[in-house]
């Protein structure tokens, strides 16, 4: 890990900024600094990107001790305003783990971790590329400080330098031997068993995943531009924190927004195959009863943080075209309490309630009771915070989870009482397919609701 050290990261800075020439996409940017430190991106309709950053001032994540939700509000003042509209300059940046859930409830202990890794992940980047869609430019932005002066005049330079020449060419990469845990069966069978649990009163919905692993070939920057270019995701992320945190997350879904004390989610439930109409979708009397649950709990979780009164749903299952899919969204909005800042927001909604189920608790104590392996990234949120552009963070699904040349995939749906046990395998397989079609891999037609990969 890069030191941390708090004074640099909240010394007051100067926000600044410069126009760089360049016809770069943020792929290709992306791509020229494969060799840096901690390269990241966030692309697709993120409202604090498209950006592209690498070599950031500190790099923390869960073996430090610290509290993520805490550090996250660890941010400089800044001296004068911000040079323009949609300035991010720099701020928090990186990953928080769904195993987070165990420091906010009491729970039972995760399934099995085929391969550990830190619960959460952040570095603290200074200075960002920012591409303004507005413009059709980018811009170098930095919260200038003294003692960083000549660091972030050099990086100007240098990341000039780079946007200014060729693109640098994608190299080959695939997944290959796609294998998923439990068994066909076995997931059946935990389907079944939460149905039980339903109809019994404990739970009124549980998000059930599965896991895809796979065997890389390649780099996963590689990987990232490669199915990020194919299936455009409306919140892509790459974040590559060396030793803790490697993903390629290609999300549709905003898990929150603040800017200021406005804050927003979009939570996602509901899917259907693109050769399914969404008249016919928005019509399913199971998607929607998922769909308004979540919302409902959404609801709940930004009405402890938030001023009584200000919680409303300005726009309710409306359905919308993502790659291979159709899926079903609402947005939940609501203006934050005087008293509580992003850390509280965070402790109050996390994880994400798309991907937990209902009751929250005892939903995800579920999971961690009938899933086969535990989460790790999956279902917990990427993003970032900036002092002058807030918080945007996507919920973590649709995300290749990196470490060496293993790779692994989570897939899931909310189950409530009228599900069936094949046709809930064949939602997790019909969301994995067009990943793993765009990450190249060689035998997707063998993973069918009827086989055990």
């Amino acid at each position: 890990m890069v030191p941390f050290t708090p004074a640099a990261v909240t010394e007051p800075a100067r926000p600044v900024r410069h126009r760089l020439p360049s016809t770069l996409s943020p792929l290709e940017v992306l791509l020229s600094l494969r060799d840096h430190t901690a390269p990241t991106a966030l692309v697709g309709s993120w409202d604090l990107g498209p950006l592209v950053t690498s070599a950031p001032l500190a790099l923390v994540d869960e073996r430090s001790g610290l509290d993520p939700f805490a550090l996250m509000e660890t941010l400089p003042r800044l001296t004068e305003p911000p040079p323009g509209p949609g300035f991010v300059g720099g701020g928090w940046i990186g990953g928080l783990g769904f195993p987070l859930d165990g420091t906010l409830e009491r729970l039972p202990p995760l399934p099995h971790r085929p391969i550990p890794r830190p619960t959460w992940s952040l570095a603290y980047h200074d200075h960002v590329l920012r591409y303004d869609r507005t413009e059709g430019t980018w811009w170098f932005e930095a919260l200038w400080t003294e003692e960083r002066a000549a660091a972030i005049e050099a990086r100007r330079s240098e990341l000039a330098r780079r946007l200014a020449a060729p693109p640098s060419p994608r190299r080959p990469v695939r997944l290959r031997d796609p294998r998923a845990t439990p068994s066909a069966e076995a997931h059946r069978t935990a389907v079944a068993e939460i149905v039980e649990r339903i109809g019994a009163g404990d739970v009124y919905q549980v998000n059930l995943c599965l896991r895809i692993d796979a065997d890389l070939e390649g780099d996963g920057i590689d990987l990232f531009a490669r199915t990020a270019g194919a299936l455009a995701p409306t919140r892509g992320a790459y974040v590559h924190h060396p030793g803790a945190l490697h993903a390629a997350s290609l999300s549709p879904e905003l898990f929150l927004r603040r800017e200021g004390r406005h804050v927003r989610t979009s939570p996602i439930k509901g899917t259907a195959p693109r050769s399914v109409g969404a008249a016919e979708l928005s019509a399913s009397v199971k998607d929607r009863a998922e769909h308004v649950m979540i919302v409902d709990l959404m609801r709940n979780d930004l009405g402890r943080v938030c001023r009584p009164g200000t919680i409303t749903v300005p726009a309710l299952v409306r359905a919308e075209p993502h790659p291979g899919l159709w899926h079903l969204v609402s947005d939940v909005v609501g203006e934050l309490a005087d008293d509580a800042g992003d850390a509280d927001l965070l402790r109050a909604t996390f994880p994400p309630g798309s991907v937990t189920g209902a009751p929250k608790v005892a939903a995800t104590a579920t999971i961690h009771e009938l899933e086969a392996s535990a989460r790790e990234l999956y279902t917990g949120a990427i993003g970032m915070v900036s002092p002058t552009a807030g918080l945007e963070l996507s919920v973590a699904i649709r995300t290749f989870e990196l470490d060496g040349r293993r790779a692994w995939l989570g897939v899931g749906g909310g189950i409530v009482a009228d599900s069936t046990p094949d046709g809930e395998l064949a939602e997790c397989l019909t969301k994995a397919w067009p990943l793993l079609a765009a990450a190249g891999v060689d035998g997707a037609p063998r993973l069918t609701a009827d086989s055990a990969v």
